[in-house]
């Protein structure tokens, strides 16, 4: 898959629902037949996949949230990722 599009406002597929387990204290994203277990880094990112921010929205408040982070090169390459993977679009 090539890199992001100008302007990508990234959202969960339609199959695809983010739910927070409270036993395992965890998000998972529930997909047809199959259920992924996140680590806590990967379910902030997809909680702020909705649609309406750009990538670079999604960019800008994390490294807000978590200065010193390396989120302007983990983010997109996690999201170019998961769209690999078809759980956004």
């Amino acid at each position: 898959m090539p890199a992001e599009p100008p302007g990508w406002r990234p959202s969960l597929a339609r199959s695809i629902v983010l739910r927070h387990d409270r036993v395992r204290d965890a998000d998972l994203l529930l997909m047809p037949e199959r259920a992924v277990l996140l680590n806590v880094e990967a379910g902030h990112i997809l909680r702020l996949c909705d649609g309406h921010r750009t990538v670079a929205e999604i960019v800008a408040h994390l490294a807000e949230t978590f200065p010193g982070a390396p989120v302007a090169e983990d983010v997109p390459e996690f999201l170019d990722r998961v769209r690999g993977e078809g759980w956004v679009r």
